[in-house]
């Protein structure tokens, strides 16, 4: 549960005013659904402020990708850091191989569900092998269900005003080395290095020879995953839960705001 001093602090972290009327954001409503891999993420760590760090250092470093995306996608002038250039460079040839097209007006645009009283913030509307859909944009280390959600809300959000749109997709930006011996994957953010063990669920020796390579790492590389996901009326009605709940759990606070 979050902690705020009084009703503008809330209001500020958790929506958004528009045209003079507050609404809750679509990534703070999904905060409430559990999370069991973060909770292992921070029980294998010696203490909470440790994995704290490494969310804050991490989210800094994604945010820099999301940021240099979007100046590529808007086609504004900017500098690639030579952190993330991998990641960068494999989207970009990710991008014109599959001829994505976007519009510049609909990247990082802010979309409203007046009807069920939220507001997000789109990555961007895109058009993917001739289907015409929400595009959203992250740098985890995979793809997790959890992003259908937040998805759904925005689709939702616009199905109104586009009537063609048809689906959503996930695209995932990456980085990591590989060892030139096994095929595993070395991995580095947030300031916390983390090595996946090459696996083949066809021949078992794959990863018998992994668990005991010296591993030779390669240069970093960069990592593209692209998903389709067009079925999302039923992670809508999984939203929409999400957001009953966070009401209840924030109920105080919506009524010092006048939503409740």
């Amino acid at each position: 549960m979050s902690y705020y001093r009084d009703a503008e602090h809330f209001k500020s972290l958790s929506g958004y005013e528009i045209e003079g009327i507050w609404y809750p954001r679509v990534t703070k409503i999904v905060e409430i659904k559990a999370k069991p891999a973060l909770y292992k993420f921070y029980a294998d760590l010696p203490n909470f402020a440790e994995g704290e760090a490494i969310k804050q250092q991490s989210a800094s470093e994604g945010t820099l990708i999301h940021e240099t995306v979007e100046a590529f996608l808007t086609g504004k002038p900017h500098e690639v850091e030579p952190q993330i250039k991998p990641a960068y460079d494999a989207f970009v040839g990710f991008f014109n191989r599959q001829h994505i097209q976007v519009d510049s007006e609909y990247v990082e645009k802010r979309v409203v569900n007046y009807n069920e009283r939220y507001a997000g913030t789109l990555d961007a509307l895109a058009l993917i092998g001739g289907k015409f859909g929400v595009l959203d944009i992250k740098t985890s280390l995979a793809i997790y269900r959890d992003y259908n959600i937040q998805t759904a809300a925005y689709v939702a959000a616009l199905e109104k005003d586009f009537p063609t749109l048809q689906t959503r997709w996930i695209l995932r930006i990456d980085q990591h080395r590989v060892c030139h011996k096994c095929g595993s994957t070395f991995r580095s953010k947030g300031g916390r290095d983390k090595v996946r063990l090459a696996w083949d669920g066809k021949n078992r020796t794959v990863r018998a020879q992994a668990e005991t390579c010296e591993h030779e790492w390669s240069d970093i590389v960069g990592d593209v995953e692209l998903k389709e996901f067009p079925f999302w009326r039923g992670d809508f009605e999984a939203f929409l839960g999400a957001k009953k709940l966070w009401e209840w759990e924030n109920e105080w606070w919506l009524k010092q705001v006048g939503y409740l």
